[in-house]
Order: C-alpha cells, then sequence, then structure tokens
C-alpha cells in the first residue's frame, strides 16, 4: 500500500526541487534517506515513477498519475491541520490557475495578488497561456475556459455568462463612419486573432445569421495585440463582452452592431475531478465569480 506519508512528502518534494539532493536537504535528512525513501515507494507502486540520468530527473508517465494525487492528499491533510489549530476554513497551499492569456491579464491578476494579501497561507501559480491545458498532467487546481468546455473528465462549473461583440474605438469610427448593418463590415477593417481561414460567425435579431470572412491587414496570435490595435483605431474587433466591459464603460471603445454578437461563450472554471474541493479553490472561485457579475 501506498500509505507511508513520508514516502510521499519525499516523493513531491524530490518533484518540485528537481533533484534528490534538493530533497534532502528541504526536508532535512541525508541523500541516503530520501534515495531510500523513493525506492520504496518504487517498489510499493510497481513502477518506476521517476526517471533519473546524471543531469536531470523527470517523472514518468505513472510517476505524473501518481503526483496528482499525492498533491491533494498531502494538501488535504495539511488543511485539516490548519483547520483544527486555527478553527476554520482558512484557505492553505498552493494554488494552480490556468487561464487564456488575454482574460488573466485583466481579470485574474490582481485578483489572486488580493487573495494572498488577504489570505496569509495561501500561494497562488498563475499560468496564462492559450494553449488547452492538461488539467491532471500539469498540476492544475483550476482552469478557466471561455466557451463550452470539451474536457469530458473534468469538473465544470459556470462562472458567468459571456458572448463575443463588436467593437472598435472612437477614432477609427470618426474616421470610417460606425456600420449600420452586418453587411456594412465588410467594407471595413476588422482585426483578427489566430486563424484567418474561421469566417465570423455573428447571430442577430430574428433568428438571423451572418457569416463573413473579414478583410484583415492585422492578425496575431496574442489577443491582447489585437485589443491593442483595437484601442489605437486600426479596426473593428471582435472579442469576449467580459474583456472589454472595463474598456466600454471608460468610453476607450464602443460597442457597435449591438443586436449582432458571437453564439454565448459562458466563462467556466474547470477542476479536476474529485470528491473535495479545498477551500483554497472555492475561495477563488468565488472572488472570480463576484467580479464578473458586476460587469
Amino acid at each position: 500500500m501506498l500509505d507511508d506519508l513520508n514516502e510521499l512528502r519525499t516523493f513531491q518534494r524530490i518533484l518540485a526541487c528537481g533533484s534528490l539532493s534538493a530533497a534532502a536537504r528541504e526536508l532535512g535528512v541525508g541523500l541516503a534517506v530520501v534515495s531510500k525513501r523513493l525506492m520504496t515507494l518504487e517498489r510499493r507502486a510497481g513502477q518506476r515513477l521517476i526517471n533519473r540520468t546524471t543531469r536531470t530527473l523527470s517523472a514518468t508517465h505513472e510517476g505524473l498519475a501518481l503526483i496528482a494525487h499525492v498533491d491533494r492528499i498531502l494538501e488535504e491533510l495539511e488543511a485539516a491541520e490548519s483547520r483544527m489549530m486555527l478553527g476554520g476554513e482558512e484557505p492553505f497551499g498552493m494554488l494552480r490557475v490556468s487561464s487564456p492569456i488575454s482574460f488573466g491579464r485583466i481579470h485574474l491578476v490582481s485578483l489572486v495578488a488580493e487573495l494572498v494579501e488577504r489570505h496569509p497561507q495561501l500561494d497562488i501559480e498563475l499560468r496564462l497561456d492559450d494553449r488547452i491545458v492538461d488539467l491532471t498532467h500539469e498540476r492544475i487546481d483550476v482552469a478557466v475556459r471561455i466557451g463550452q468546455p470539451r474536457d469530458s473528465s473534468a469538473i465544470m462549473h459556470k462562472l458567468a455568462d459571456n458572448r463575443r461583440i463588436l467593437v472598435a474605438a472612437p477614432a477609427y469610427l470618426e474616421r470610417h463612419g460606425e456600420p449600420r448593418s452586418a453587411q456594412d463590415l465588410e467594407h471595413h477593417g476588422c482585426l483578427r486573432f489566430n486563424d484567418l481561414s474561421q469566417p465570423w460567425h455573428l447571430e442577430g435579431p430574428r433568428n438571423e445569421v451572418f457569416d463573413f470572412q473579414p478583410r484583415s491587414r492585422l492578425q496575431a496570435n496574442s489577443g491582447d495585440a489585437v485589443r491593442d490595435w483595437a484601442l489605437g483605431g486600426h479596426g473593428i474587433m471582435l472579442k469576449s463582452r467580459v474583456d472589454v466591459a472595463g474598456d466600454l464603460a471608460a468610453g476607450r471603445l464602443v460597442h457597435i452592431l449591438r443586436e449582432w454578437h458571437s453564439a454565448d461563450a459562458p466563462i467556466y472554471a474547470l477542476l479536476p475531478s474529485r470528491r473535495f474541493t479545498p477551500s483554497k479553490t472555492r475561495i477563488f472561485l468565488d472572488a472570480l465569480g463576484a467580479r464578473l457579475a458586476v460587469l
């Protein structure tokens, strides 16, 4: 049975520190003790858990699967100890959050800073990336997604309704005029994020649908770059409503063709499949949901 906490903690620290000697220093034990604990754990598991060479160390596929469970087990034990000592549900430990880059910069950077200031025992690692991450292998506690997720094994928690809307800067509209119909967009410069082969799919009044290939002289693989171009008056952007709410309120962008928008693209939080949701995760979800609710 994999029930020796010293072995499990040692396995966790080896992967976190990147070497057996560094783990030994952090744990305050000898290198021989760390090596023996790892060997014993691998024998109990019946699998090699860590690939070791003279220069590198990395988890095997079996090791990656195990560390996700080990992290949760040790975290729950530490949280239980914290609750007993403090008499409450104070969040404890490291929370790893993944988010699309633009959404994270706009909504999460300041939020997580506020949370760690408010909760002295909470640490947060924010990973901003537009790719779809593997929650288990990358040891992510919460992944924020825009639109219906495809992760069948994850727990989905809806945070807010959302859709993509058409916006432009006042300076652009002064120079080029405001489009009065969806068809007018064909005569305007549009700013594209990522794949130029995909048309813009817009839904309008009376269940109308308008698909068209925007004329785009500016495109980028960064949503932040596209937003900067829009703010600079270089074209019309199709962007998540929650991401431009602040720009609209400040008058930096104008919502045009208000009856036209993308299909619904709600904001979801994805959690690894588990029965227990730590207090650190619940506090993060509550804070983000409250922030999005006022946009």
